[in-house]
């Protein structure tokens, strides 16, 4: 069955909130730099951000999750850390940003705890949900992009890059168990709120995955974006 085509949505329409997820290694970064520079030629204003971090007191944060120095933290204390960082970026910067007509795109944002805090470390989701709720006074994106690849892959394509200088930090040092539970709790989020997500095989060749990343703005937020613009 062929879903109807949306009008396409201009600049200057309401706010739109995107948000990246997937596991370690899946390139969103790369994506989501590269993606925020076509909506940009196309006449977005746009805003890129991440979690954690964002906002001056979120790469404070930032700095102690990531530290490898801070293995023995609790991951009730990792939970926490993480939606301090996440409540100052949305009233910082995401709300007001939206509240202007304008769009975001935030690497990473509440799903990354469901699937590393909840699925991965087992916390209890409810609880997760509420203490999300509470931190982002109930936002929610537009669309969340998922970029999927085995956590053996990622994990490697991560090695490469920490030896081009890149961090390794403390999440991408938990056992390759954790890792997968991450990936498995992602696609249980996926299934049951399958509207919001845009699942890409992040695998492919990085121009093949930035198409099918364009091609889903497209269909699914009717944004007007020249497939032929320069990356």
């Amino acid at each position: 069955m062929t879903s109807a085509v949306r009008p396409a949505r201009q600049p200057g329409a309401a706010g739109l909130f995107i948000t990246f997820e997937g596991p370690d290694g899946s390139g969103k970064t790369t994506q989501v730099q590269q993606i925020a520079v076509r909506l940009r030629q196309q006449g977005y204003d746009v805003l890129l951000t991440r979690e954690p971090g964002g906002t001056t007191i979120g790469d404070q944060i930032r700095h102690i999750l990531h530290d490898l120095k801070n293995q023995a933290m609790h991951p009730r204390t990792e939970l926490l850390l993480f939606n301090a960082s996440r409540a100052q970026l949305v009233e910082e910067v995401i709300r007001p940003h939206l509240a202007r007509g304008g769009l975001v795109i935030c690497d990473r944002f509440y799903d990354s705890t469901l699937a590393y805090q909840g699925y991965g470390h087992g916390l209890d989701l409810d609880m997760l949900r509420r203490i999300i709720t509470a931190a982002t006074g109930g936002l929610r994106p537009d669309l969340t992009v998922y970029l999927d690849i085995a956590p053996e892959d990622g994990l490697q394509r991560r090695l490469s890059a920490v030896a081009r200088g890149e961090e390794w930090n403390r999440l991408d040092d938990m056992a390759m168990a954790f890792h997968r539970r991450v990936r498995e709790g992602y696609h249980q989020l996926i299934a049951a709120e399958p509207d919001r997500w845009a699942s890409i095989d992040a695998a492919q060749p990085v121009a093949k995955v930035q198409a099918d990343i364009l091609a889903a703005l497209r269909s699914r937020l009717g944004l007007a974006l020249d497939p032929a613009s320069p990356g």
